[in-house]
């Protein structure tokens, strides 16, 4: 059985959420899957045979905790069946939820020297109540110019869950192709 390792950075906890709802999937499926924050100093990623990363973006960028582990790692992860996705608002748009259409995902990827197997987007968790000042004013004026919420008591999940199950079940399937072979 895979030891598959669900790693996460999230700055609202939403990201979090969407691992935790992959990690049940996964146990439900009989695998092995343990779900933890990027930062936990315990971690030891060599003792997994499979290594997903989460990570949300924040003032237009994953944050540098989430390029720092992948070039400290980036060797173990391409040496294992790994994955990645991200949560931002835009993937809230037809258009802009795939990876090949998702600004962030296709610039991550385009920069990024580590190549996952499997890579996805999930339109994360608007909460205009949780933000500073600052960015609930940045957030609200993005959301003006795209026509999306604006109330400031707004506070709505755009998560796709079916979408996040099949990539949980595509994530069960990582590294059996070459087992198989």
């Amino acid at each position: 059985m895979h030891k598959t390792l669900l790693l996460y950075h999230s700055g609202y906890g939403h990201t979090r959420k969407i691992v935790e709802r992959i990690r049940a999937r996964l146990v439900e499926k009989g695998v092995d899957a343990h779900a933890a924050p990027l930062d936990d100093e315990n971690l030891e990623p060599a003792e997994y045979d499979r290594i997903v990363l989460g990570a949300s973006i924040r003032n237009g960028k994953h944050k540098q905790p989430v390029h720092a582990f992948i070039e400290r790692h980036r060797q173990l992860l391409e040496q294992r069946p790994s994955g990645f996705f991200s949560v931002n608002l835009v993937a809230r748009k037809p258009g802009k939820n795939t990876p090949e259409t998702n600004p962030y995902v296709k610039a991550f990827i385009e920069k990024c020297p580590w190549k996952p197997d499997l890579v996805g987007v999930f339109a994360g968790n608007l909460d205009y109540q949780r933000y500073s000042f600052m960015d609930r004013n940045i957030i609200r004026f993005i959301m003006w110019l795209t026509r999306g919420p604006t109330d400031p008591q707004t506070n709505r999940e755009f998560t796709d869950w079916d979408e996040v199950d099949r990539f949980a079940d595509a994530i069960a399937g990582l590294g059996e192709r070459s087992r198989a072979a």
